[in-house]
């Protein structure tokens, strides 16, 4: 009887978990009511097209305006396909812009950045998590605070900061780490970080300590090989970020030193271009984002997901 009992346990057990994993906005019960399947699918449908089409309608229209003449391109209101294709926009767009060399200039800002920023942010988030230092809570907690401070409201002090680098007194406007140093601090990735870290077991970090391993050695060797995920979502959100900044590159590079603009600032800055190959060079400036998010789009759920639940 008590095997029997046991199993009985077990399933019941099993039954509970399985249907806490399968938990919809929905329920089976409601679904299988006469007509509930087919209005949820006909709402399913609708909203996922509704959805597709706000996300892909300005990418539709971003890239065949760029395949229209200049008289189409700024048509109102505009055409949704274009009367005569010119392929041969994006290549005189190219060499007339010099997308190229934007384009490696803002790799260039946006790598050095999320090298910096990944060092730094991991080292911070790290400490605050499992070193504890004094008054760690509250350092997190101003950190936090930060985010509810619009970031137009801190060009001025940032721009007053690499004109005068504290301590050291050196001026960085028209370098390249006038870009990369502000976006170092990032608190949203070390809250991300933070969290992930957290639900690192404490087990992991003692059996380390216990065979030697110093707390450099643990984040090289335990945390970091697990932390993929969330180091990922930080990756894409830190080049994604650099990649679409106007106005902080405008302000420290292109009035010092204009053959390394931005793709953005470049492209702005060709007010005497035709409106088609404007359009034509914002489409192929949003390839390399768009690429990135495809290669990388299962690291989002994964690492955002990740280390919400413990155990």
């Amino acid at each position: 009887m008590s095997v029997v009992a046991a199993r009985a346990g077990t399933s019941k057990r099993r039954t509970a978990q399985r249907s806490a994993t399968q938990r919809t906005l929905i329920s089976k019960a409601q679904l299988n009511r006469r007509g509930s399947k087919l209005t949820y699918r006909i709402v399913l449908t609708l909203v996922v097209i509704v959805f597709t089409l706000v996300f892909i309608g300005p990418l539709y229209f971003l890239f065949t305006d760029g395949l229209k003449s200049t008289q189409e391109a700024g048509q109102v209101p505009p055409t949704f396909f274009p009367a005569h294709i010119h392929p041969g926009t994006y290549v005189t767009a190219w060499n007339t812009l010099s997308v190229g060399r934007l384009m490696f200039n803002t790799l260039y800002y946006a790598f050095g950045a999320l090298a910096f920023q990944l060092i730094f942010d991991v080292a911070a988030a790290y400490a605050l998590s499992k070193l504890r230092p004094v008054l760690g809570n509250a350092i997190f907690g101003m950190m936090l605070a930060t985010l509810m401070i619009p970031s137009t409201v801190l060009i001025v002090p940032q721009y007053l900061t690499v004109a005068n680098l504290p301590i050291l007194h050196m001026n960085l406007i028209g370098t390249p780490e006038a870009i990369w140093l502000p976006s170092v601090a990032n608190a949203f990735s070390i809250f991300l970080l933070k969290r992930f870290f957290d639900s690192i077991p404490s087990e992991l970090m003692d059996a380390a300590a216990i065979d030697g391993a110093s707390p450099l050695r643990a984040l090289r060797s335990i945390v970091l090989p697990i932390s993929r995920p969330i180091l990922g979502v930080v990756t894409i959100f830190g080049f994604v970020t650099v990649w679409k900044d106007f106005l902080w590159p405008l302000l420290v590079e292109s009035g010092y030193t204009p053959t390394r603009e931005t793709i953005n600032v470049g492209i702005t800055g060709a007010t005497t271009t035709p409106e088609n190959l404007i359009i034509a060079a914002s489409a192929i400036a949003a390839i390399p984002t768009i690429i990135f998010f495809l290669i990388f789009q299962r690291n989002i759920l994964s690492g955002l997901t990740a280390g919400s639940l413990k155990g």
